[in-house]
């Protein structure tokens, strides 16, 4: 795509999974990529792959150093790190902290970095990694789904507000994808996601058709387009139906 050829990148949470695809593509694609993630050591051999710099450290506090190692300018900011929370309401205060502070928080700590230059020069994209648990929700993960309806929101509110200046924003909402985060959904994720995930590769060109066509939403399962019509044009119904899978996910002894 030779709209990021030369083009300044950061992708956060690149030590697997969606991030290491989204930094394999950009760098394929000419693009000049900072690889983030909280232990180096997990994306130095990818950085060595692809050519990348390694930027370690918090993914919402590393706009600086990423902006200094891409020579002054980030066009394309990848808020990929997320943090999977399972639980319901009884959980820990410490896990829906952290569940809003990866998920959301971090997504507006960057943008609040990023948007004075973006403004300025009148370009930018800024993409967002959320889930089809913030277009829809998730069995068994109530932080995690709050958390992700919160980053597809602020995606939203940063696309309606900011696209006559030239900021793009994109968010991408897959359902299973295999990576540690899908292992680590358990037994929700072995009955909702395992039976249709996909490669992170997907994940991948599924962004880079988006951008190509200017699309916000970025659905590499093409049913959680259908899924989320659905959910809106008769709400009721829709939570029964994923009241049923509630009640089938418990009958396995979750």
């Amino acid at each position: 795509m030779s709209t990021v050829q030369g083009a300044g990148v950061v992708v956060t949470g690149a030590g697997g999974g969606i991030g290491a695809a989204l930094a394999r593509r950009f760098a394929a694609e000419g693009a000049r990529v900072v690889v983030n993630d909280l232990d180096a050591a997990r994306v130095e051999a990818l950085a060595g792959e692809i050519g990348a710099t390694v930027v370690a450290g918090d993914a919402s506090r590393i706009v600086d150093a990423a902006r200094d190692a891409l020579d002054g300018t980030v066009d394309v900011y990848c808020a990929n790190a997320g943090l999977a929370s399972p639980g319901d309401p009884l959980a820990d205060e410490e896990v829906w902290a952290a569940a809003w502070d990866v998920n959301v928080m971090a997504h507006v700590r960057a943008a609040r970095a990023l948007l004075p230059d973006w403004l300025e020069r009148g370009s930018g994209r800024f993409v967002s990694t959320a889930s089809a648990a913030g277009l829809l929700t998730m069995i068994g993960a109530a932080p995690y789904s709050v958390s992700k309806h919160g980053a597809v929101a602020f995606a939203e509110w940063l696309s309606l507000t900011y696209r006559h200046r030239g900021v793009k924003v994109h968010a991408i909402c897959p359902q299973g994808v295999r990576t540690d985060m899908l292992t680590a959904a358990g037994s929700a994720g072995e009955l909702v996601l395992a039976p249709g995930a996909i490669e992170p590769e997907a994940v991948a060109d599924a962004l880079f058709d988006a951008m190509a066509n200017d699309r916000f939403l970025v659905l590499p399962h093409p049913e959680v387009g259908r899924y989320y019509q659905a959910r809106a044009a008769d709400t009721d119904r829709w939570i029964r139906g994923m009241n049923r899978l509630q009640r089938t996910w418990e009958e396995t002894g979750a």
